[in-house]
C-alpha cells in the first residue's frame, strides 16, 4: 500500500473509536471482533510511531496525534458518505440520446441548446437525427422528438407538448412579394408552390382548412427535406409551407413573411419513449420542450 495514505481498513476502525469512544461499540458497528479492531489501531500507531490513544478511567481518550487524525479522517468520511448517499439517488447517467428529424434538429433544436444549457444544465442530450419514423422500439434511442398525428404505435408513451401550426411563408426577395403580401389565399393558385417530399399532404391540409380547393393549387419544386425547402424560401424562390415554430426566427428577423398566418392541424409535437421505460430525465425534458414551444 502506499506510504501516503494510511491501511484505509484500519482507518475505519480508528474512526468509528474516535466517534463511539470504545473500540467494542465500534466493533459491533463494524460487524468484526474487539480483537481485529484492537489490531487496526495497533497498526496505525506502529505506522505513526506515536499512540492515538490514551485510557482514561474505563474508556478512551484522543491524544493530540490522535485529535487531528480524527479531524481529518471524520471530514474525509463524512464526505464520502454525503457523495455515496448523492450518488445512490442521483446516479451518474450518460447522456439521453433524442432523435428527431433532421429539419427540426437544424432550425429549431440545434438553435436552442444554449437555452438548454443554461436552464437545465442537468439534462444532457446526444442528439441524432433522422428523417425516417422510429421503430415502435425506438432502436438507439432514449426517446424521439417528432412532429406527427396519431395515432402512434402502442410500444411509446407518448408526451403532447404542442399542436402542430403550419402556414405558407415567403421571402421579401420573391419577385412575387408585393402581390402576395396583400392577397388572399386563393392568390395561391397562380403560384407554383415549393414543397417537401417528406410531407407530401402539408398544402392539400392548409388549404382544406382554409376553405379552398386543394386541387387548384399547382406544386413547383419539390425537396426531399423541409430544411432545404426552407432554404429555398429564404432565398427567394418561392413560397414554402411550414410548421410555425421552424420559421419563428426567419418571421422575426424579417427575412420571411407569413401572409396568411399559422392553420392547427391533426399532427402534434410530440416527445416519445418506450412505454415502459422510467427515466427522472424524460419529465425535465417535456417540461423544458412545452416551455420553448409556448415561448
Amino acid at each position: 500500500m502506499s506510504r501516503d495514505l494510511p491501511p484505509l481498513n484500519a482507518l475505519r476502525a480508528f474512526e468509528a473509536v474516535a466517534r463511539l469512544e470504545s473500540v467494542s461499540r465500534a466493533a459491533d458497528e463494524l460487524h468484526v471482533t474487539h480483537g481485529a479492531v484492537s489490531r487496526h489501531l495497533k497498526s496505525l500507531e506502529e505506522a505513526l510511531g506515536t499512540a492515538l490513544f490514551i485510557r482514561e478511567g474505563r474508556g478512551l481518550a484522543l491524544t493530540p496525534a490522535g485529535r487531528r487524525l480524527h479531524e481529518a479522517a471524520d471530514g474525509a468520511f463524512a464526505l464520502l458518505r454525503q457523495s455515496w448517499s448523492d450518488l445512490r439517488r442521483r446516479p451518474l447517467q450518460a447522456p439521453l440520446v433524442l432523435g428527431c428529424p433532421g429539419s427540426v434538429l437544424a432550425r429549431w433544436m440545434i438553435p436552442r441548446l444554449d437555452h438548454l444549457a443554461r436552464e437545465r444544465p442537468d439534462l444532457t442530450l446526444h442528439l441524432a437525427a433522422s428523417d425516417n419514423p422510429p421503430d415502435a422500439q425506438l432502436t438507439g434511442l432514449d426517446a424521439a422528438l417528432l412532429i406527427a398525428p396519431p395515432p402512434w404505435p402502442t410500444d411509446w408513451q407518448v408526451h403532447e407538448l404542442a399542436p402542430e401550426r403550419i402556414g405558407p411563408v415567403v421571402s421579401p426577395r420573391f419577385a412575387g412579394f408585393a402581390h402576395l403580401r396583400d392577397a388572399a389565399p386563393h392568390a395561391l393558385a397562380r403560384e407554383a408552390l415549393l414543397h417537401t417530399q417528406s410531407r407530401p399532404q402539408a398544402w392539400s391540409d392548409w388549404a382544406v382548412r382554409n376553405g379552398l380547393d386543394a386541387g387548384a393549387l399547382r406544386m413547383g419544386t419539390g425537396f426531399p427535406h423541409l430544411y432545404y425547402l426552407l432554404e429555398a424560401a429564404n432565398a427567394g424562390l418561392g413560397v414554402a409551407i411550414a410548421p410555425e415554430p421552424l420559421v419563428a426566427e426567419d418571421l422575426a428577423a424579417g427575412r420571411l413573411v407569413a401572409p396568411w398566418g399559422f392553420v392547427e392541424t391533426d399532427a402534434r409535437w410530440v416527445l416519445v419513449t418506450r412505454r415502459r421505460a422510467s427515466d427522472p430525465r424524460v419529465a425535465a425534458l417535456v417540461g423544458w420542450l412545452r416551455g420553448e414551444l409556448e415561448g
